[in-house]
């Protein structure tokens, strides 16, 4: 087959277009649609879904199998945690290529996840070029979809990053009454608080909230040499500080020495007897460790307390 492509002139129309071209104007070059594939896989370019390919160099994200999604099939909307990651809404899971529309739009293929709903009007947006679900309408579908803990992370970052208020939330929920799971959505969202801030930290808070372990959050006290200090979580009765470190808490040696000062200030702070440190990892893969800790220090503060008394 010597089928060639004009490179040049399809690179320029990708580069308008966001990075990629579709099938049809690979053809009007006068490729015949049988060879397409083997033409742009020879020319270097990427099949990013049914149809549509990334130009060569071209670095294949979400966001641009969302805009070739679109561009083929221009009825969906992204959905889900495709507009979460579009919103900067975290998550603990992988976001996916979530799209929604009417039934009858139903797209499969290239890893596509297909809701059959159709948000309105009003509940429809564009961020970065794509049509995307309101930062509203979103976290509605992430808080009546994902479990409770997942749902709770997501509208954590949401109140957190003021990407919306509880009231539009709680009200967008409400109205749409007639979609699955409203009464659980308006649980988790009521576990929710814009003081966390990181997914770590709502994740520890949720693990300590299900054991029955309930500390102040985002707590500033007053550190040895006269300044203040924020607390992740201050269980303030015991004395007890709990702090949750970053995935990579250290990061440089002027961080390590910087962590390593504040946290002797907290140490050396007359409100707090103790400090205990927690790593992500601790938090999602160790979390019986952590609430098993955490207890035993309490238990041990509460001890010497009494001792004290006597």
């Amino acid at each position: 087959m010597g089928e060639r492509i004009d490179d040049g002139a399809l690179r320029e129309l990708a580069e308008k277009q966001g990075g990629f071209v579709l099938c049809p104007q690979v053809v009007a070059q006068g490729v015949k649609l049988g060879n397409v594939a083997v033409v742009l896989r020879r020319a270097g370019w990427t099949l990013l879904h049914r149809g549509a390919w990334a130009m060569p160099g071209k670095e294949v994200d979400l966001r641009l199998r969302l805009l070739a999604v679109q561009a083929r099939h221009p009825e969906v909307v992204a959905s889900h945690s495709a507009a979460a990651q579009g919103h900067g809404i975290e998550l603990i899971r992988p976001y996916k290529l979530e799209v929604a529309a009417r039934a009858k739009y139903r797209v499969t293929g290239g890893g596509v996840v297909f809701h059959t709903m159709e948000p309105a009007p009003e509940e429809v947006t564009v961020v970065a070029g794509v049509r995307v679900t309101t930062v509203v309408r979103t976290i509605g579908d992430l808080l009546r979809t994902l479990p409770l803990h997942e749902a709770v992370i997501a509208a954590d970052s949401v109140l957190g990053k003021d990407l919306a208020r509880r009231t539009e939330i709680k009200e967008g929920l409400k109205a749409g009454r007639g979609r699955s799971n409203t009464g659980g959505a308006l649980f988790a969202l009521g576990l929710a608080t814009h003081l966390s801030e990181s997914v770590a930290e709502s994740k520890a808070r949720l693990e300590m909230r299900d054991a029955g372990l309930f500390p102040e959050l985002q707590v500033a006290v007053v550190t040895s040499n006269g300044g203040t200090r924020r607390l992740d979580f201050f269980f303030r009765e015991e004395g007890l500080a709990v702090e949750i470190e970053g995935f990579t808490w250290h990061g440089s040696r002027r961080a390590h020495q910087a962590d390593t000062a504040r946290f002797n200030e907290l140490s050396g702070c007359a409100e707090v007897r103790q400090v205990l440190r927690f790593t992500r990892d601790d938090v999602f893969y160790r979390p019986r460790l952590m609430i098993r800790t955490i207890r035993q220090a309490l238990d041990g503060l509460r001890g010497q307390r009494g001792r004290s008394l006597l």
